[in-house]
């Protein structure tokens, strides 16, 4: 009999996020699942891990005696615990969500949901990081029958080292997806959108804010593009090797010079 592939779920809405729940019942019976998730809400914190605050770990009751755990801390801390305290053995794969709002274009940079999945292939587990584009009212049911799929997918045909998935399902009903696409990254973000607010005190404040701030040169092949289009997206990131390095090439020893 074929071992089942070890998954690790997490996210960043919080152990109690209906979307979670969706990626277990999705992987449960295909998978030897663990989840390892934020206590409370997480969104919005991208890479950042807790340096300066105790972390905790809670064990979770999960149904059918499914290995679960809380931790106060981030997405990132949760798969750093996860690997190092709470885990016999590593997963075979990451997988983080399913996330209420899309995490399309730049936002990437700031996801908790992608940062989970980012700090695993850190660690040489690729992951799948799943979001939903529907932020106020997601059916995450529509996304459950493809969950799996894209996980057998990535076992079956693992990425190059340091490379993971970025998956968005779109606002549509069942019968209105057009389809998955393989998708480039877009340019668009949200944008910040500072309000500014008075204390009962007297003294003024912020409220950080952000509204979606749509890219002119979109490109048709595009998560944006594709996912207003439709269709299911999943891009490629690469994050084992940041450098430019046609800057490094085309300026090194010009650099050097300035300073020698």
């Amino acid at each position: 009999m074929q071992k089942k592939p070890r998954i690790l779920i997490t996210n960043d809405d919080g152990i109690e996020a209906p979307g979670i729940y969706s990626l277990w019942k999705s992987l449960k019976d295909h998978c030897q699942v663990s989840i390892i998730a934020p206590a409370t809400e997480k969104s919005g914190v991208g890479l950042c891990i807790t340096l300066r605050e105790p972390l905790h770990i809670q064990e979770v009751k999960w149904e059918e005696n499914t290995p679960a755990w809380k931790i106060n801390g981030t997405p990132a801390d949760c798969v750093r615990l996860g690997m190092n305290v709470l885990l016999k053995n590593p997963p075979d794969l990451i997988v983080s969500g399913i996330n209420k709002g899309a995490n399309s274009g730049r936002t990437v940079l700031y996801s908790g949901t992608v940062a989970g999945v980012i700090e695993g292939t850190m660690q040489n587990v690729p992951g799948i990081a799943f979001s939903c584009h529907n932020f106020v009212n997601p059916d995450y049911s529509l996304c459950e029958e493809y969950i799996y799929p894209f996980v057998q997918y990535l076992l079956d045909h693992p990425l190059p080292k340091g490379s993971f998935l970025n998956v968005n399902f779109p606002d549509e009903p069942k019968e209105r997806i057009k389809g998955c696409k393989l998708a480039k990254q877009g340019m668009s973000y949200f944008k910040e959108d500072p309000a500014k607010r008075v204390h009962p005190e007297g003294h003024e404040y912020y409220w950080l804010g952000g509204k979606w701030e749509q890219a002119e040169d979109e490109h048709e092949e595009s998560d944006v593009h594709l996912l207003n289009e439709g269709y299911i997206t999943a891009v490629p990131l690469q994050i084992h090797q940041l450098t430019d390095h046609h800057i490094f090439q085309t300026r090194k020893e010009h650099f050097s010079s300035l300073f020698s």
